[in-house]
C-alpha cells in the first residue's frame, strides 16, 4: 500500500469528510489533474496507480465511489472491478480511454455502474460522479415494490423472486425498482438513463442494456430466454411478475 493511500485513510478516519473517492490511474500527470478537479468539488481522494494497491487498501479507506481506468500495470481494471463488486456495492466509475461497445459492455457486465470515455468534459465527469453518489440513498429511501412472484426490497437491497433471494448492485436494484414501479409497462431506455442514472444527454443507453443482461443473470431461470426482464423491441423494457 502507498503512502499516499494510507495517509489519506488515516485522514478520512479522522475528519470524516462527506465523500470519498479512490482512484485509480496509472498516469501520473492525469492522477494529479483529477485530483485537483476533485478536490476543487469538494471530495477528498485517495490515488493509487494499480489495482493491486487499490484492493489492498480499499477495506481500509472505505471509499463512497471508486474511479478506475482500464488499462492498469498488475492487475486488468475488469478484474479490479470484479473484484471490488465481489466485496461490495460500493459505486465504481470506469474512465478509460476504451470506447468500443465491446469495452464498454465488458466494464459494466463485470460490475462497474458507470463508464466515462476519455477525453472528458471535466463538468460532465463531476455530474456523473455526483448522479452516482446519490443513487444509493435515493434507493434506500424506497418502499417495498411488488410486482406479482416479484418483490423489490432496497433496503435490503436484494430482490425476492418466488421464494429465491437475489443480491442485487445498487445500481441494479434501482433499475428493477423503476421497472416494478411501472407496474409492467414499459420504460425507455431513455426514462432509464433519466430515472436510475439520473442524467440523460449525459448518459449511454449501452449502459441500460448491460444492466438488463447482468440482472437478467441472475434473475432469468433461463437469461437467453428471458421470461422476467423482457424486451419490448425498440421501445424499451418491462417487468413480468
Amino acid at each position: 500500500m502507498s503512502t499516499k493511500l494510507t495517509h489519506a485513510a488515516m485522514r478520512w478516519a479522522r475528519d470524516s469528510p462527506p465523500m470519498r473517492i479512490l482512484m485509480i490511474e496509472d498516469d501520473d500527470r492525469l492522477s494529479e489533474s483529477l485530483q485537483r478537479l476533485l478536490a476543487d468539488e469538494g471530495f477528498s481522494t485517495a490515488a493509487c496507480r494499480t489495482g493491486e494497491e487499490a484492493l489492498a487498501g480499499v477495506d481500509q479507506v472505505d471509499p463512497d465511489l471508486v474511479l478506475t481506468d482500464l488499462g492498469l500495470p498488475g492487475l486488468h481494471g475488469l478484474d479490479v472491478v470484479a473484484a471490488l463488486r465481489q466485496r461490495s456495492d460500493v459505486p465504481i466509475v470506469i474512465l478509460s480511454g476504451r470506447d468500443r461497445t465491446d469495452d464498454v459492455v465488458a466494464g459494466l457486465e463485470a460490475g462497474a455502474d458507470d463508464y466515462v470515455v476519455k477525453p472528458f468534459v471535466a463538468r460532465e465527469l463531476v455530474a456523473r460522479l455526483h448522479a452516482n453518489l446519490r443513487r444509493a440513498p435515493a434507493a434506500a429511501s424506497l418502499d417495498d415494490l411488488v410486482l406479482g412472484s416479484i418483490t423489490v426490497r432496497p433496503r435490503r437491497g436484494d430482490v425476492v423472486v418466488g421464494e429465491r433471494v437475489v443480491e442485487l448492485t445498487r445500481t441494479e436494484l434501482r433499475l428493477l425498482g423503476v421497472l416494478a414501479a411501472a407496474g409492467g409497462d414499459v420504460v425507455s431506455r431513455s426514462d432509464l438513463l433519466e430515472q436510475v442514472w439520473e442524467y440523460d444527454y449525459l448518459g449511454d443507453s449501452r449502459m441500460v442494456d448491460a444492466h438488463v443482461r447482468r440482472i437478467r443473470l441472475k434473475l432469468e431461470p433461463d437469461p437467453a430466454e428471458p421470461t422476467l426482464l423482457v424486451t419490448a423491441r425498440g421501445r424499451g423494457y418491462r417487468l413480468v411478475g
